[in-house]
């Protein structure tokens, strides 16, 4: 587990870099201000928890691995999906309706920090 997620992370942090390269620099003039803070946002989101899955795949090296930390890897992976790339279609599309996507990503994150609490809770009393 922890190497599957440390490399998914690599990949998704590698591609919050390349996302945001082309958002910065080939989209500079196709989107308005708004979409850029749109797309903008899926980045930094993306790259935070790229990062929170790398975590994720520590945690599971060093404690071994757990069923919240499992889960925990898969939500962050859910949110990214979910979050990051609903706005990223909506900024370049400007389809309203995906705005209704982007808060399930939101609580696929909040679900997966909240299953990385409890890992170290019980970790804590092992």
């Amino acid at each position: 587990m922890s190497r599957k997620y440390a490399a998914i992370g690599a990949v998704l942090g590698l591609l919050a870099v390349a996302i945001g390269a082309f958002g910065a620099h080939a989209l500079k003039e196709v989107l308005d201000e708004e979409a850029r803070q749109v797309y903008e946002t899926g980045v930094q989101y993306q790259m935070y928890h790229a990062l929170a899955l790398i975590l994720v795949a520590i945690l599971a090296h060093i404690w071994g691995e757990s069923a919240s930390l499992r889960w925990a890897a898969r939500l962050f992976l859910i949110g990214i999906i979910l979050f990051s790339g609903s706005l990223y279609v909506l900024s370049i599309s400007g389809v309203k309706v995906l705005g209704a996507v982007t808060p399930l990503g939101g609580v696929a994150f909040i679900a997966a920090w909240i299953l990385i609490v409890v890992s170290v809770l019980r970790t804590r009393q092992a």
